[in-house]
């Protein structure tokens, strides 16, 4: 088996699992975490390691290559967008086998000014979700030392589009969504011992497909998630529509015969509703689902193939977001895990001097482009009127007698 195929396995398996907490409306990404998890468990210590490669479902020795393969395979998606992100203290120093082994445009500093770092790691956050998602989830603190994070976005248009419907939901009304289309492989019908799962396929225009499960109604959240990700990995298996049964075949599911004036081929007329979900999710506050007890158990030295500083591992969040509509689906996923420096006050001084300046450009200035090959000017401008902030362009009058008040 291939590494990716381990890591998707794996992966999948994580999903299963996190969908056991599921009681209520959410959105989750175990995508988002596993690759920490493997990096995570590719500098701890040898207990650290077990518990994190039981939850990663691989052995620990194989943790660090297959977190850097998933990292890869991501950022191969056609429709996903993804990224890492490391930021240390200038008082930590990495090992290297380890830092090297990652992206070198990933890694930045943090000052030791918290609002400052979150400002930082706020904007890396909102552009690389397309602002779908505009900050971490979690507040840095003075001692952060370490921050390892990811980022994810999908989006895709459906190949059949949907039209706004009114859809009754539990007695009241919703935005409903409805579309008809030929064939009936879109949809099929999986049993489990515990009842049955309908699984409607909404397929996107770039290879992401969106899955609709809709299970029995004594079905737990978790087992009809389950029941998806066995059909997903080919662990269940499920009946395709042209072999389902007339009449009542699976869970708000249907078939039947119907007479036509014309020859047509069989069809799925699929109603459902537009939904933004939106959820942020304390790792930590399930530790064990994700090996992290031990890691957080608030001692040091936990991650000594990291780096031989005294890291402990102080929060684990991910903030993630979904939005189904008539058009398509766009997902985005944050997630960072926090090591903090155990034992602040002996923490090593910097060694270094050096100076800083600031400049500040808040009144007209001019530009220029230059070629540095040739010290060729390609472009050169004065600044009178810079692009206003977006919150406040609404705010910006224009004065019909020539001039502008703001």
């Amino acid at each position: 088996m291939r590494a990716t195929d381990t890591a998707i396995r794996t992966v999948n398996g994580l999903t299963a699992r996190w969908a056991s907490a599921v009681r209520e409306g959410t959105v989750f990404s175990a995508a988002g975490i596993w690759p920490l998890l493997a990096l995570l468990a590719d500098g701890a210590t040898e207990e650290v390691r077990e518990e994190l490669a039981e939850a990663l479902g691989l052995p620990s020795d194989r943790a660090g290559a297959e977190g850097r393969e998933l990292l890869a395979l991501l950022a191969g998606i056609d429709g996903l967008e993804s990224a890492l992100g490391l930021w240390t203290a200038r008082t930590v120093e990495l090992r290297e086998e380890w830092a090297t082994a990652l992206p070198v445009e990933a890694h930045g500093v943090l000052t030791g000014d918290p609002q400052r770092d979150k400002r930082a790691l706020d904007a890396w956050a909102a552009r690389r979700t397309g602002g779908a998602i505009e900050r971490i989830p979690a507040d840095l603190r003075p001692d952060t030392s370490l921050v390892l994070t990811t980022a994810l976005v999908l989006r895709t248009e459906w190949e059949v589009p949907f039209k706004g419907d009114l859809m009754p939901w539990r007695g009241h009304d919703r935005a409903g969504l409805t579309r008809t289309h030929a064939g009936l492989d879109a949809v099929a019908v999986a049993r489990t011992p515990c009842g049955a799962v309908t699984v409607a396929t909404v397929r996107g225009t770039n290879g992401i497909d969106v899955l609709l499960l809709l299970g029995d109604e004594e079905l737990a959240p978790q087992e009809v998630i389950d029941a998806g990700v066995g059909v997903v990995s080919g662990t269940l298996p499920a009946v395709p529509g042209e072999r389902l049964p007339y009449g009542q075949a699976g869970p708000g599911l249907r078939l039947e015969r119907v007479s036509t004036l014309r020859p047509e081929p069989p069809s799925l007329t699929l109603r459902t509703v537009e939904f933004t979900l939106t959820a942020g999710h304390d790792l930590l506050a399930q530790a064990e689902l994700f090996g992290l007890a031990r890691a957080a158990d608030g001692s040091p030295g936990h991650f000594p193939g990291i780096s031989a500083a005294p890291l402990a591992l102080a929060s684990g969040r991910q903030s993630a977001t979904a939005t189904f509509s008539a058009e398509g689906f766009r997902a985005a996923a944050v997630t960072l895990m926090e090591a903090v420096w155990l034992g602040w006050e002996d923490r090593p001084e910097p060694q270094y001097e050096t100076t800083r300046a600031h400049a500040v450009f808040d009144r007209p200035f001019g530009f220029l482009a230059v070629d540095l090959a040739t010290d060729l000017v390609l472009a050169a401008g004065w600044v009178t009127d810079p692009k206003l902030f977006p919150e406040a362009e609404d705010e910006y009058v224009l004065d019909t007698s020539g001039g502008a008040d703001e």
